[in-house]
């Protein structure tokens, strides 16, 4: 197969790394069109990428034979219809994350994947980093034993200005959350993936340093998982200047850290870290989140190649549309019970009820 030809839909802040990732693997892939409802982003970016073919009409890209893959980069709210169109028109997809914000979209995207037999991943490009894939390695593997308790903690910094700066932005119905549904999903994708399905959480969401925003600029959540461990997710946009993520798992035979997907401790009881820490302890920290812009692209690079491999070899990609759909079930019950004050089971039958309880305080905040 030829290179694939790539189009970005939607083009503000981080479609530059989605850009610069696609560059990156020049040898299999190629940039060919952008989309913007607003020209001049689409113009700007097809001018610092060279790009020659500039749409403000999404549907009208689709019909573009030229393009294999459609990345989209576009507010959460529209996911899910842009994912299905694109499916629809036989395109491959990759979605930012999230994947959309309620279960329903979620699934509508899941369906339009198996439907089309093409292939929608969903970024969450920590797990590619080789920090997360030696602790995935090593829970699979039982090298921690029974794992006790694992924490996520996400504490960002986000201006009044960055809320500000657009209109969808702190809104349900297009931003569909706060710190949780757009900061801390990676380190909550992370938690889940590597120590196991969450089946029970308990949780208190607030909104108190940011003005005129309806969703949470900070939460703690309790989290129970399948597998018998316990466990805390803490996420925030209220945490000047901005500070690192941090996983931390901790294990009868052994416990770990990870600060910005670097491998920060290693220890276990039979000493066996020490084959491991000189090689992981390596990788170069990722960026303090003071910033989306400041994300590196190397974990896109590696998320993309992925996404090129499955196409090329009729495989799935690590991150299918059923795997991006985790983090935001989660994110949901945690909204549930902030709302409700009371513990919520997992899996979620609907997102009902919690849409419900969002309902009530649209406008308002936590």
């Amino acid at each position: 197969m030829s290179k694939l030809k790539f189009a970005i839909a939607g083009c503000g802040v981080i479609s530059k790394t989605h850009a610069t990732a696609i560059s990156t693997l020049s040898s299999d892939a190629e940039l060919i069109a952008v989309c913007d409802i607003v020209e001049d982003r689409a113009k700007k970016l097809a001018q610092d990428f060279g790009i020659k073919k500039i749409y403000t009409d999404y549907e009208k890209m689709l019909l573009d034979p030229e393009i294999d893959v459609v990345s989209i980069c576009t507010p959460s709210g529209v996911h899910s219809d842009m994912a299905v169109l694109a499916a629809d028109s036989k395109k491959h997809v990759i979605v930012e994350k999230p994947m959309d914000i309620t279960l329903s979209k979620a699934d509508r995207i899941i369906e339009a994947q198996n439907r089309n037999n093409v292939v929608i991943s969903i970024i969450s490009q920590h797990r590619y980093s080789d920090c997360m894939q030696l602790l995935k390695r090593l829970a699979n593997e039982g090298k921690f034993g029974n794992i006790v308790l694992a924490t996520s903690y996400t504490k960002w910094y986000r201006s009044q200005e960055y809320y500000d700066s657009g209109s969808w932005r702190g809104t349900w119905s297009l931003d569909g959350g706060g710190a949780l549904m757009n900061q801390s999903i990676h380190y909550i994708d992370m938690i889940q993936w590597i120590v196991g399905k969450v089946v029970e959480v308990y949780a208190y969401c607030v909104t108190r340093a940011h003005k005129r925003i309806e969703v949470e600029d900070g939460a703690v959540a309790a989290v129970k998982f399948e597998n018998g461990a316990i466990g805390e997710i803490v996420g925030t946009t209220s945490a000047y200047p901005g500070f690192e993520t941090r996983l931390e798992i901790f294990g009868e035979k052994g416990s770990a850290t990870a600060v910005n997907t670097r491998l920060e401790s290693l220890y276990f009881k039979d000493g066996s870290e020490k084959e491991y820490l000189e090689i992981y302890k390596k990788e170069e920290d990722g960026p303090v989140g003071a910033s989306s812009a400041a994300i590196k692209e190397e974990g896109h690079v590696r998320q993309y190649r992925d996404v090129i491999n499955a196409i090329k070899t009729g495989t799935k990609p690590l991150i299918p549309a059923e795997e991006g759909r985790h983090p935001v079930e989660i994110i949901l019950a945690i909204y549930l019970s902030s709302l409700t004050g009371k513990p919520v089971k997992l899996p979620l039958e609907s997102d009902e009820e919690v849409l419900k309880e969002i309902e009530k305080i649209k406008g308002k905040g936590f």
